[in-house]
């Protein structure tokens, strides 16, 4: 008689993945090897401490218990490297800090970021632990639903401070402004995303403003331009950025007046559009794009005078709507050239709500809106942190001084070109 052999079976759902493995291990390793990195320059750094005695003040102290790290590709098991300090107690204790693997870190940013986006696709907290196992594998754990809760509520908190932080030393060139509709589970469909991006002396876009509105009203334009306001922001922008929403320009006219208006292309093109039969469309495009593409305001001017003679007579709307914001159309030519590919429209934050008006749809579920937005607020938060500075942004000081251009070329001379 043969001696029986036991074969383990594989269970429903579970899988063999060498190359995961692989992954995971050397992730382990690597890990490892840059926070012992870290260690050992935060202990040159303080080399030249040492005790009463004369000995080093910091020491290596081993490592604390083991603990996994939930990352994109499941779950990585690491130690944290301890530091003693020999010399000091208290608050004057030293402690070692690890910026790559915080102290009660148990995921990466990357997985925080996926989850508003799971949540917004309309999982609902109890399904959160099997769609994250198919994705991470079965050992993904510690994302229970009272896990999530706790995270939500993170969130929310989140949002509420960024609401109310100090905006007294900060400064925008450019504001770029649109109010956001998302078919995600909202409660309110009367109600949208109100948003201001921010382009600051050096060049970097920030999110500024960031709030429920009702529909794009100019009373929800004020109150939050107003907080902005009343939080430090004094000094309006040079130039904002928006469509043909009038209760925005109304609301900027009262809290920041001087600042000048540029309406965006893309939006103003739509609309012409619509007001021509779809035959005549394509051709039409191709005349408003010779306008805003034009190399100065004189060339500008000649394209928008030939479209109104060319569709007038024909499509009186489709001129009107276009012509009654010739001055705001063509501001742009007074800022320098570098800068016109990003304020002839308002498409920073256009390409940033494509990814999110993606992650947000339809369902069954309802999703209060209090939450809602603070889930699209961290999705906007993840993906700000992409966002690539302003071409030119040398020419943003000048542009905060009040020096002039002239279809996008500084004027030398200003008493020169105000006498051409």
């Amino acid at each position: 008689m043969t001696e029986d052999t036991v074969v383990a079976l594989r269970q429903p759902g579970e899988t063999d993945d060498p190359l995961i493995e692989v992954l995971r291990a050397g992730a382990r390793q690597l890990l490892a090897q840059a926070v012992e990195a870290e260690v050992a320059a935060m202990l040159a750094e303080h080399e030249h401490l040492t005790t009463e005695d004369g000995r080093r003040r910091l020491v290596r102290h081993g490592h604390g218990p083991e603990r996994e790290i939930l990352t994109g590709i499941g779950p990585v098991a690491v130690r944290r490297p301890k530091v003693r300090d020999r010399g000091a107690d208290g608050e004057d204790r030293i402690r070692f800090s690890s910026a790559i693997l915080p102290r009660f870190a148990r995921r990466t940013r990357s997985i925080d970021a996926v989850l508003p986006t799971l949540y917004l696709r309309g999982l609902s907290s109890g399904d959160f632990q099997e769609a994250l196992e198919a994705l991470l594998g079965k050992d993904a754990l510690g994302l229970s639903p009272q896990v999530i809760s706790r995270l939500k509520a993170e969130w929310q908190a989140d949002y509420d401070r960024w609401r109310k932080r100090d905006l007294t030393a900060r400064q925008y060139v450019y504001i770029w402004a649109d109010g956001v509709y998302l078919q995600g589970r909202m409660e309110d469909e009367k109600q949208c995303i109100l948003v201001i991006i921010g382009a600051t002396p050096e060049g970097r876009k920030e999110l500024v403003g960031f709030q429920a509105g009702f529909r794009e009203s100019a009373q929800s334009w004020r109150e939050l331009l107003n907080d902005i306001k009343g939080r430090g922001l004094a000094q309006g922008p040079k130039l904002a950025i928006g469509d043909g929403a009038l209760g925005f320009w109304k609301a900027l006219d009262e809290v920041y007046p001087g600042a000048r208006h540029q309406r965006c292309w893309v939006h103003k093109t739509a609309n012409v559009l619509n007001k021509l039969p779809k035959s005549r469309q394509r051709a039409a495009k191709e005349d408003l794009h010779a306008i805003w593409m034009a190399d100065g305001r004189a060339e500008a001017e000649a394209a928008m005078d030939t479209f109104e003679a060319k569709y007038v007579a024909k499509y009186p709307q489709a001129v009107g709507c276009l012509t009654k914001d010739r001055v705001a159309l063509l501001a742009f030519y007074d800022f320098p050239a570098e800068h016109w590919q990003h304020v002839r429209t308002s498409n920073p934050i256009e390409s940033v709500f494509a990814t999110v008006r993606h992650r947000t749809v339809r369902t069954k579920g309802c999703l209060s809106h209090k939450t809602a937005l603070a889930m699209v607020f961290k999705l906007v938060t993840a993906a700000s942190k992409t966002w690539r500075r302003l071409s030119g942004n040398n020419r943003l000081p000048q542009v905060i001084k009040g020096v002039r251009f002239r279809d996008g070329i500084q004027v030398k001379n200003a008493d020169q070109s105000a006498a051409a």
